[in-house]
């Protein structure tokens, strides 16, 4: 089972892994975006790390939440609000409940995916960070390292994509070729649950 204390460390080795790979996110960015996608959410993450220290949640679904709001209120551009409404909603899924188990989170993980869908307008093959979480939402309920498989399979994919949603879809053509920032972010997200579980067993 997984308690808040599993919780909070996903979110602490999210924030370190989006630390480390910032000016790569940036850098992916700039090809098809605002160039801003990783100074964004390192700070937002930041942000998430600062206050899950200060006032820890003692639920799963309070830590989910927490770190939610956080990113709404600190990260700018369309990925503060969409990485918010995931965690968010996923938090709210799970509920009160002080420990959940694996299944509950896939589940969980699930509805913040389609809540982030619906947010952005966007669906699979659209080249977002939806072609990352939807086919690791559906692979959780496997194991955590087939979710992570699964996001970083599905970053991959997004090189190829014509961008029909966000900032990409405005080079229509263009933005073939090149790897979708947030696709790669929410599979470092994903990386990071999956290390999390691998350093609780």
């Amino acid at each position: 089972m997984l308690d808040a204390a599993f919780f909070r460390r996903w979110m602490t080795t999210t924030a370190a892994s989006v630390d480390r790979e910032a000016a790569r996110l940036t850098e992916l960015d700039s090809a098809i975006g605002d160039a801003d996608h990783g100074s964004n959410l390192q700070r937002g993450f930041t942000a998430v790390a600062a206050a899950l220290e200060k006032e820890p949640p003692t639920t799963p679904g309070a830590v989910l939440a927490l770190a939610g709001r956080q990113l709404i209120s600190t990260v700018g551009g369309a990925s503060g609000p969409l990485y918010g409404t995931l965690l968010r909603r996923t938090g709210k899924a799970l509920g009160d409940a002080p420990e959940v188990s694996g299944e509950d989170l896939a589940r969980a993980l699930g509805e913040g995916v389609a809540a982030v869908g619906r947010l952005g307008g966007a669906r699979a093959g659209d080249k977002t960070m939806l072609d990352a979480l939807i086919p690791a939402a559906e692979a959780l309920g496997t194991s955590f390292a087939a979710g992570r498989e699964a996001a970083e399979a599905g970053a991959l994919a997004t090189v190829p994509m014509r961008a029909r949603k966000g900032r990409a879809s405005y080079l229509g053509e263009r933005s073939v070729g090149h790897q979708d920032p947030g696709a790669t972010s929410a599979a470092l997200l994903i990386d990071a649950l999956a290390r999390t579980a691998r350093e609780a067993a």
